[in-house]
């Protein structure tokens, strides 16, 4: 700032000189100076007083539209912050093929515990004890009363239960927000949902995953936000699936079996309608894993143990369509052509037997699967020659994993002959020496029998059939679904007969092997594999039960034509109404009928 001088020397000479006063010179410009002074004094104090005005002002309206917020937002119980990414708890429905849930998740809370804050810790363990019976009060009151400052009570709570601690009125008892995952139908398609558990928890929220099944599998898409929550739809029928759980357990019951498995394919398409496992249990409330301190069980005694995919067996005799579809596609026969099946019959130094000792002779193709002949199959092994019979099997998919969207089918790998010689490919042309799963053998079922194309088991919904590669010729395809029709009809699995649905099948009973070698003499494995309608054949079916027994006319009966079969009548009968097929009316003979009048 530029100061004038309060007297300056050009203006005192020319004041001088015209005879007047220059200290009035002085005090005029003292005068200017002291109002300059103050005008800009004046300036700087409204500036001020502008400035904290406009803050006071912000600071007011800022105060005032928080407490509009507050005045109309819910109530919420205080929460500790959570430090780092937000949790990201929301997670895809599942639904059936027709669009029932399966799979949801349901908002509800979590109980915990601020120990510092509690007025009252003792009583707060007492009523907490008798809200929740699996609490212990004394274990309680001693977290309560220690140094820990968080205390996780409960992760999830009913309404009923909320409400209980809510009551308490204790301010150190917190809530958070929650979702968990819920499965309203309970053990229905337990082992293909698997089920889940929290991730990662904070106390606002908990990441919910996938742990078994298809909830694992999926777990990437069903988390993903950016699919819009659009639910996975499968190809499981839920009504379908629950009949057939009913009746399958029914037949454990009676049969004695201690576990029992069915799995129900679409042979066109390859969808898995339904795949029951039993013993299952409540994805809801899924049963720990059996562990090391559990030597006294065998992991398949497990109720998370899926005998349909993991459970890998020696199926029997319901191998022997395959060995007679391949020798009647190469040309080697035709179901008619005639095979010696008369014994002795010895390979590899073994001698191969009949069921019962029996001895049945020349017998056609077709009757060889018909009356189930050990010794006419393994003739038609040699004839194909084992490069030739390991190249078809591969093809049917009996090498590797089924692909079928569960993280349990990796578990389910067959276990093939260490050194596939002649006595190999003889036994396992009739079902011995190679393990496979039920889930495999729908698969090769449906594969031989939809026309003769590669098909592949899929949990998921389809749009149309699919297009494999070619096994056999459709010639060759539906003679094999004739024999099975005939073995129906006039063999081993007379009690498969379901009126209006032409069921074609084939039995299979294989002795049980032990765990270190060997195999029981008095537990099979009992296999019923069917194909229906076999006029125009859509569906497989494949029902096995673990150690069956059952009394039929005074004697103890284990084979699958007893046991397995009658089981898989009753649920055909079930579910094929269910699925929309109508039944078949068979013109009846006119066998005595006579005309009375024109």
């Amino acid at each position: 700032m530029i100061r004038t001088p309060l007297r300056p020397l050009a203006r005192i000479l020319k004041a001088r000189d015209r005879g007047e006063n220059p200290q009035a010179i002085e005090r005029e410009n003292l005068r200017l100076r002291h109002e300059n002074m103050r005008d800009q004094a004046r300036l700087r104090a409204e500036s001020r007083l502008f400035v904290l005005g406009v803050f006071f002002l912000g600071a007011f309206l800022a105060v005032g539209g928080r407490m509009g917020v507050l005045a109309n937002s819910d109530p919420l119980e205080p929460r500790s912050s959570v430090i780092g990414a937000d949790i990201l708890s929301t997670r895809a429905d599942i639904v059936d093929r027709r669009g029932r849930i399966l799979a949801k998740n349901l908002d509800t809370h979590s109980l915990y515990a601020q120990p510092h804050t509690m007025i009252d810790p003792e009583g707060a363990a007492q009523k907490l004890a008798q809200i929740f019976p699996d609490l212990d009060a004394d274990a309680l009151l001693e977290d309560f009363t220690g140094k820990r400052k968080f205390l996780w009570i409960k992760k999830k709570l009913s309404p009923e239960q909320k409400q209980a601690v809510h009551d308490i009125g204790e301010p150190g008892l917190l809530f958070g927000p929650r979702e968990m995952r819920l499965y309203p139908n309970g053990a229905i398609a337990a082992h293909v949902l698997g089920g889940a558990s929290f991730g990662r928890e904070g106390v606002s929220s908990a990441e919910v995953i996938g742990v078994a099944g298809v909830e694992k599998h999926f777990d990437d898409y069903l988390r993903d936000p950016a699919n819009g929550h659009k639910p996975l739809q499968l190809s499981l029928d839920l009504t379908v699936q629950a009949a057939a759980e009913e009746v399958l357990h029914g037949g454990m019951k009676i049969m004695n079996a201690k576990g029992a498995s069915s799995v129900l394919m679409d042979i066109h398409t390859g969808e898995i309608i339904s795949v029951v496992s039993l013993p299952d249990f409540d994805p809801n409330n899924r049963p720990r894993p059996l562990t090391a301190a559990d030597k006294d069980k065998d992991q398949s005694d497990s109720p998370l143990f899926n005998r349909a995919i993991q459970g890998v067996y020696e199926l029997g005799s319901t191998f022997k369509i395959f060995t007679a579809a391949q020798a009647v596609d190469l040309r080697l026969v035709n179901p008619s052509t005639v095979i010696e099946t008369k014994g002795p019959m010895k390979v590899g130094g073994r001698t191969i037997g009949e069921f019962q000792n029996k001895n049945y002779g020349p017998l056609s193709v077709e009757d060889i699967i018909v009356k189930s002949s050990n010794r006419g199959t393994g003739r038609l092994a040699l004839q194909i020659g084992v490069k030739r019979q390991k190249e078809f099997l591969d093809s049917l998919g009996f090498f590797q994993p089924t692909p079928i969207e569960m993280v349990e089918a990796s578990g389910g790998r067959p276990l093939l002959p260490a050194r596939w010689t002649d006595l190999s490919a003889v036994t396992i042309s009739y079902g011995h020496g190679l393990s496979s799963s039920p889930m495999h053998l729908a698969a090769g079922y449906a594969s031989l029998l939809n026309g003769g194309t590669r098909v592949e088991p899929t949990l998921l919904k389809q749009d149309g059939p699919q297009n494999g590669p070619r096994i056999v010729s459709p010639q060759t395809s539906q003679a094999a679904v004739k024999m099975l029709r005939k073995v129906v009809t006039d063999g081993t699995a007379s009690f498969g007969e379901v009126p209006g649905y032409q069921v074609g099948g084939k039995t299979g009973t294989a002795d049980k092997p032990k765990p270190r070698g060997g195999y029981y003499e008095d537990k099979v494995i009992a296999t019923f594999a069917t194909v229906f309608p076999a006029s125009d054949p859509k569906y497989v079916l494949i029902v096995t039960l673990d150690e069956p027994e059952i009394i039929g006319l005074g004697k103890k009966r284990r084979t699958a034509g007893w046991t397995a079969v009658p089981v898989t009548s009753q649920m055909i009968s079930r579910i094929a109404p269910l699925m929309g097929l109508r039944p078949v009316v068979e013109p009846a003979t006119l066998t005595g009928v006579t005309l009375t009048s024109q």
